[in-house]
């Protein structure tokens, strides 16, 4: 059980064992390319607020997604600027879409369906890139090494409380400039009452 402080007021977390999660709603990563079409040449992306992975941020900027069966306004833009386009949404997403994306690490894109972007300039189809994110915890090496863990590896997840209970399938993500997070999509955080910042105990 995480212990409070003196106060009473926070969940201290055990060295080692616990994660502050980061519920992650629908989002897009854009190449220079697709950004210079949706909002026309040369534009470079707006700061919003930084989010938890060092220099990466939630832009101002914001695009219309566009499916089989639907569309989805206001879906922010994540910088900075990637070699690939990537389309994120939780299953909820994708069936208000019409679309059926696979579980996927950040970055692989063979098999996943397109789907097409519209910006205040302009739109983009992509012929791949829209995926549901596999769950997963960002983390340096320092941290795998006080969790016990490696690279690439999958957990369990514990979480407590009324809605409680185990997430499997997690992914172990380990590099220097990562910062401990782990990634969830709002489907997810729904399903087990979570909200970004509530620590959750790794069980491997």
């Amino acid at each position: 059980m995480e212990e409070l402080d003196k106060a009473g007021l926070a969940p201290i977390a055990e060295p080692g064992r616990h994660v502050p999660v980061g519920v992650s709603a629908r989002h897009v990563h854009v190449n220079r390319e697709h950004l210079d079409i949706l909002f026309g040449p040369g534009y470079e992306l707006t700061i919003f607020k930084d989010i938890s992975q060092p220099g990466q941020f939630a832009a101002n900027e914001q695009v219309t997604l566009v499916g089989p069966k639907g569309r989805i306004e206001k879906v922010r833009i994540l910088g900075p600027l990637r070699k690939d386009t990537q389309v994120e949404v939780a299953p909820s997403d994708a069936r208000r879409l019409g679309v059926d994306p696979p579980v996927r690490q950040s970055g692989v894109h063979p098999g996943t369906p397109g789907i097409t972007l519209i910006g205040p300039k302009g739109t983009v189809v992509i012929e791949q890139g829209c995926i549901i994110a596999e769950r997963h915890i960002h983390m340096t090496p320092d941290d795998a090494a006080a969790f016990g863990v490696q690279n690439g590896q999958k957990v369990q997840v514990k979480i407590e409380g009324q809605r409680g209970g185990l997430m499997d399938e997690v992914m172990i993500r380990v590099r220097d400039d990562f910062a401990l997070d782990m990634h969830i999509d709002t489907d997810d955080g729904n399903a087990f009452g979570l909200k970004t910042g509530d620590m959750l105990e790794i069980i491997k």
